[in-house]
């Protein structure tokens, strides 16, 4: 197995590295007054996104565009680390196009929109000229089972009319959102996995209000974690996306990939935190030692580059086997560096918190902004405790087949009892 880089994949990596330094880092401080100071879309982000688009860093993320699409094909392989390097500063993938929810929703429609909807919608999102809100998850039941949601999309002649409440629903708050993508029941007496149907719903819709941009753990997201009302909603017919109980299934579709780019992120921004650490353990001194001569924090540094290195080996893996065998058959893999990366980022924030002290939860660092967006990775695309019964289902399930060839590692009595007479 050769884990280095490819020539192409180290070329990309250290154009999207030197984009970063020279354009993204330096504009860091610009970007926090801008936004606590009430200015969004920040000044200069539509410069560096087209900036990054003349430069060819543009919609990297999608493996199967097609020639009318603008972007650079990569695999999910080659994309990982170029999606880590991004996620070192977290409003980064937007100038590269790279965005969740945008992503996710480029992908469905790139595989399941009809021509007239790619025109429509598909086209300006791979441009970067709207941005977009994908609203599956509700207040009033347990969304980790998508076939909790209640909301309705019932036909209503040539339209369908949509009913319900969705919450954290990113971007739903940004001027530039154009359009949601609603998921909800069409049938509610189908088969459980044939009752929901997604639907394209522009944001000038009457009936559609956003309610409260909700805070996570007290952070500020200017693009909103909205909580979205939908009341009589109605959308012409040719809005839906696919066929009549087709939700469920698109939404897997969309959320493996998905899935493993939150992860590649958190990886570049545990990176950052261990660099913060490591800066901060050798200037300051306490009781006559440099922080890192303390055993604590030298053994915080050795765990966080270990698990570090494990979930990025992890994240290769699950990208990899997309690539080669589909998400599908992915899943397990997938499943697994989903529990993995979020925690492995919240773990080196906050020793990374603990070794800056008062200031690591302060705005002069942006180790508190890590740490939550570990901490609330643990529910976006899934919570932990899913994902965690998914990979047991499937342990299960493998293990059925190799039942026969662990019983020769079993000792019975008998045998023992031979054994020591022989």
């Amino acid at each position: 197995m050769d884990f280095n880089y490819s020539d192409k994949t180290a070329a990309m990596r250290a154009r999207v590295r030197g984009f970063l330094d020279d354009h993204i880092v330096p504009r860091i401080p610009l970007h926090q007054v801008e936004v606590h100071g009430g200015q969004f879309p920040v000044s200069f982000m539509a410069d560096l996104k087209a900036l990054a688009q003349s430069e060819g860093l543009w919609n990297l993320f999608l493996p199967a565009l097609r020639d009318d699409e603008p972007g650079t094909r990569l695999s999910n392989l080659e994309y990982a680390p170029l999606a880590e390097i991004m996620g070192r500063v977290p409003w980064a993938s937007e100038v590269f196009n790279c965005n969740a929810p945008d992503t996710g929703n480029m992908e469905v429609l790139h595989m399941f929109a009809t021509e007239a909807q790619r025109e429509r919608w598909l086209l300006p999102l791979l441009a970067g000229e709207i941005r977009s809100a994908f609203a599956m998850t509700e207040p009033d039941v347990a969304s980790s089972d998508a076939t909790n949601i209640c909301t309705t999309i019932t036909r209503d002649g040539d339209s369908y009319r949509i009913n319900g409440r969705k919450w954290f629903i990113t971007n739903a708050n940004h001027p530039d959102c154009a359009f949601f993508i609603v998921m909800g029941k069409t049938d509610p007496d189908a088969d459980s996995h044939r009752q929901q149907s997604m639907v394209i719903v522009p944001m000038d819709t009457p009936g559609v209000e956003v309610l409260r941009n909700i805070t996570t753990l007290n952070h500020y997201s200017p693009e909103g974690h909205a909580e979205v009302l939908f009341r009589d909603v109605c959308v012409p017919a040719d809005h839906l996306i696919g066929g009549e109980g087709d939700g469920f299934a698109i939404a897997q579709a969309r959320l493996g990939p998905g899935r493993i780019h939150h992860c590649m992120r958190a990886i570049g921004m545990a990176e950052v935190c261990l660099e913060l650490l490591l800066a901060r353990a050798q200037e300051r001194k306490a009781f006559g030692k440099f922080l890192h001569q303390h055993g604590s924090v030298a053994e915080w540094i050795a765990r966080s580059r270990i698990e570090i290195e494990q979930a990025r080996l992890l994240v290769l893996k699950a990208a990899s086997m997309i690539d080669e065998v589909g998400a599908r058959a992915a899943r397990k893999e997938i499943s697994m560096i989903k529990v993995v990366a979020p925690s492995v980022l919240t773990n080196v924030a906050d020793r990374a918190m603990q070794v800056f002290g008062a200031m690591g939860v302060s705005p002069d660092t942006p180790l508190a902004d890590y740490f939550t967006a570990g901490r609330v990775l643990r529910y976006a695309d899934g919570p932990d405790e899913v994902h965690l019964q998914t990979i047991a289902r499937l342990e299960l399930k493998d293990s059925v087949e190799s039942r026969a060839d662990i019983a020769a590692y079993l000792t019975p009595p008998e045998a023992l009892a031979a054994a020591r007479t022989a």
